[in-house]
């Protein structure tokens, strides 16, 4: 893949892993633990499409709100008290461990590096902040400048417009292969980070590289 000039991530399953929440109190959960995490993760998505497609836009910690709510539901319920700490824990939610020294690599080489994401400016500014990237970052898109979900191309765009940077020039690194799906039909060149295993699908809009984490992204 040719060397690129911007590098713009997805921040949820990308650069900050999305179970650390529930992680955080997996004692107090106990076995619904991992099936409230994934439950809680779907609905999240499947509201942002649902939203995207009728035109009822909601901001995305509204919508991880409402997904967490429909998974305490399919559990049976949780301690009180919970709910409101797993939505704190949603604010600042871990990163990976590779991702500061891999954005440093790039930005030492001169690369533009941003965010381009879903969440509302305040969840990813609580984000960047707790995980210690601000200083990394020449930007942090957030999808309510343009009131649509992922993957609407008027998001990709923002990205283009924000940067700078021509279309083909930006390799774009997401961990949910629908998002590498529209980032690809969109004209980016794209790095799916396959951290889980998972088969790969949309044979039509696929992507350049796929990796297992972000650590070799300098290297590709």
């Amino acid at each position: 893949m040719p060397h690129s000039s911007a590098y713009v991530f997805d921040a949820y399953g990308t650069l900050f892993d999305v179970h650390s929440a529930v992680g955080r109190y997996r004692g107090e959960l106990g076995d619904v633990a991992d099936q409230l995490s994934m439950t809680w993760r779907d609905k999240q998505l499947q509201y942002t499409w649902v939203r995207a497609l009728v035109g009822r836009h909601k901001p995305f910690d509204e919508v991880t709100a409402d997904g967490l709510d429909f998974a305490i539901a399919s559990v049976g319920g949780i301690a009180d008290g919970l709910r409101q700490k797993l939505l704190d824990a949603y604010m600042t939610l871990d990163a990976y461990p590779e991702v500061r020294g891999v954005l440093s690599t790039l930005k030492a080489k001169g690369a533009k590096l941003a965010i381009l994401s879903n969440g509302a400016p305040q969840m990813l500014e609580a984000a960047v902040t707790s995980s210690g990237i601000s200083d990394l970052l020449d930007a942090s898109l957030s999808i309510e400048d343009v009131g649509i979900y992922k993957p609407d191309p008027r998001v990709y765009q923002l990205a283009v417009d924000r940067l700078g940077v021509a279309v083909g020039d930006i390799s774009f690194q997401s961990s949910n292969r629908w998002d590498i799906a529209g980032a690809k039909a969109f004209g980016f060149r794209c790095v799916w980070i396959n951290r889980f295993g998972q088969p790969d699908e949309f044979a039509d809009m696929i992507p350049d590289t796929v990796l297992t984490s972000l650590a070799p992204l300098p290297e590709v």
